[in-house]
């Protein structure tokens, strides 16, 4: 007797209910095959690495840590529009937006700036989408080989301007971004 079903990709399955043989009810067959396949990979090169000496090679999209960009002159990039928190799928990003007083011209680049501007590490994927919505290019995710380290405090995860915001000796040659450390 056999059923026909439909699969998830929309093409037709026949399925038989067929009674098994003695022999394949002991299931003797499929453990050896499975016995096999086992001492096959026994015998392969392991792919694990001996990690403090050595180093696996990053991929050319690999997208690390976070920072906030600043310009030639050392302002902050960001006038807090809210794009890179609406982009970003597993909303890890909040910000709180504020007006730029006269005496703080030399640190903002626009009339509004975040004044939070905070991302929980935990929440977020690392894919990169509130670097692409950004107009000003004020978020970007480095090629360096910082990664978020491990900690037991859920807080130490929420990434605010301190770890975030470009050192200002990094901002005087801003014509290229931060390239992976070698």
């Amino acid at each position: 007797m056999s059923i026909e079903t439909m699969s998830l990709s929309g093409r037709k399955k026949e399925v038989s209910n067929k009674k098994m043989t003695f022999l394949e009810s002991l299931y003797l067959v499929t453990i050896l095959k499975g016995l096999f396949i086992t001492i096959r990979h026994l015998f392969r090169r392991k792919v694990t690495i001996k990690y403090p000496e050595q180093t696996r090679e990053m991929s050319p999209v690999y997208r690390g840590q976070h920072m906030l960009m600043r310009d030639e002159e050392g302002r902050e990039r960001c006038t807090a529009c809210g794009l890179c928190a609406l982009s970003c799928p597993a909303e890890a990003i909040t910000m709180k937006a504020e007006e730029r007083k006269p005496d703080e011209m030399h640190l903002y680049r626009e009339e509004k700036y975040a004044s939070i501007y905070e991302i929980n590490m935990l929440r977020c994927i690392f894919c990169g989408l509130c670097e692409e919505a950004c107009p000003k290019q004020a978020i970007y995710l480095t090629k360096s080989r910082t990664m978020v380290r491990s900690n037991s405090d859920r807080e130490d995860f929420i990434f605010g301007k301190d770890k975030l915001v470009m050192p200002l000796d990094m901002a005087i040659d801003n014509t290229k971004k931060p390239q992976m450390a070698k």
